[in-house]
């Protein structure tokens, strides 16, 4: 991990964020991105051991803004040589009492950052490793791309694309050595999960695992600095599935 630039898109809170401090400790120089907190950005990059971190701000839903991050990144840090694709949105819906155009915004924007966004920046930064002569994608996605999210379908959906990509990209990169690797975590207890998880749901979700319990962020950055780390070559395309057994394929 010594002096590898990392890009973590969404790092400023939850599991972005235990990956930037875990990976910083490992010696990693990180890209911290965000999209509206700057603030939370900033609390984050003053946990980050070491020095010549960074924060980038880009909104995933603008093609423009990630190519201005991408390029941003290595002017300022000379490279990214491990890009872990984090930031993603949950929403829930009833699907049958929408009406249509609420449908398309729900579907677009989720679609958008979940996957398109992944996809663009896989793109950009697939050509900037092969000049390096290789590097790594992490991207992490869900249980839900294989179990169904049926109060959330465009998060289920974008989830599963997320996986394809991921795997399709480990074969078409392989010969550059760029290595692809998925992450695809259950319940995580984060900032944004605490309230769900103390109000009447959260027994029902923690039991969901046999251990009882929901992951903690840190479980998620560990895998994280795993597959970056230089043993796990042959591993490119593989899906760790990290559920506590909640979920099981």
């Amino acid at each position: 991990m010594n002096k590898k630039i990392w890009l973590i898109t969404g790092s400023s809170r939850g599991i972005g964020r235990a990956i930037a401090i875990q990976s910083a400790e490992a010696g990693a120089t990180i890209a911290l991105h965000f999209n509206q907190d700057n603030k939370t950005a900033k609390a984050t990059l003053n946990l980050l051991s070491g020095d010549d971190h960074r924060i980038f701000q880009a909104n995933l839903q603008n093609p423009d803004a990630l190519e201005k991050l991408v390029k941003d990144v290595i002017d300022q840090l000379g490279r990214i040589d491990v890009l872990v694709n984090n930031a993603g949105i949950y929403a829930t819906n009833e699907m049958l009492k929408m009406d249509y155009p609420t449908w398309q915004k729900y579907w677009n924007e989720t679609v958008a950052i979940n996957l398109t966004g992944p996809a663009f920046l896989c793109f950009l930064v697939a050509k900037h490793m092969k000049k390096l002569g290789g590097g790594k994608i992490i991207n992490i996605s869900s249980r839900g791309a294989y179990r169904g999210e049926p109060n959330a379908p465009a998060y289920g959906a974008s989830k599963s694309g997320l996986n394809a990509l991921t795997q399709s990209l480990a074969q078409a990169l392989a010969r550059d050595n760029i290595l692809v690797y998925g992450i695809a975590p259950g319940f995580v207890e984060t900032d944004m999960t605490t309230g769900l998880l103390k109000g009447a749901e959260g027994e029902a979700i923690r039991n969901q695992s046999p251990l009882g319990r929901t992951a903690k962020p840190e479980e998620i950055a560990d895998a994280v600095l795993y597959l970056a780390s230089g043993k796990t070559e042959y591993m490119t395309g593989a899906i760790l599935d990290i559920n506590g057994a909640s979920y099981l394929r």
